[in-house]
């Protein structure tokens, strides 16, 4: 299967871009020529690991039968301090809110994401060091 987005330049530094009919705008931070009209590309790479992921455990969770009343999921990247800046690290930070959470259930389906289901993280792995963190907050 072959994906495809556009990106086109609308000026300075500031870019449209068409994923699947949802446009955005990019643009670049003001010290490099940008107006900040929109986010950073790069910081797009975080949203695709969380998103991914975090699809991947809702749905895992419901064929479980996991009610949960909040789950929110935080990525930090490192970037080396070196041209090309790029990142080398990656976390993700998984937190679930809820009564009475499963543990076992809810490691199980943030397990089946990592190695199993998520394609973002599976590319990710080849290029830098992963981890993550499981919150739990019953109420």
């Amino acid at each position: 299967m072959k994906s495809t987005v556009e990106i086109n330049w609308q000026e300075k530094m500031a870019f449209e871009v068409e994923v699947a009919g949802h446009k955005l705008i990019i643009d670049a931070d003001e010290k490099v020529g940008g107006e900040n009209k929109g986010p950073q590309p790069k910081p797009f790479m975080l949203v695709a690991l969380g998103g991914c992921t975090a699809m991947d455990v809702i749905s895992i969770l419901k064929k479980m039968r996991v009610d949960l009343d909040d789950f929110k999921v935080k990525v930090e990247g490192d970037t080396t301090e070196e041209h090309p800046k790029h990142y080398n690290k990656m976390k993700v930070i998984y937190e679930f809110t809820g009564k009475n959470l499963p543990k076992a259930k809810i490691e199980k389906a943030v397990s089946l994401s990592e190695e199993r289901y998520c394609g973002v993280s599976a590319s990710y792995k080849k290029a830098m060091e992963l981890s993550s963190e499981i919150i739990l907050n019953e109420v």
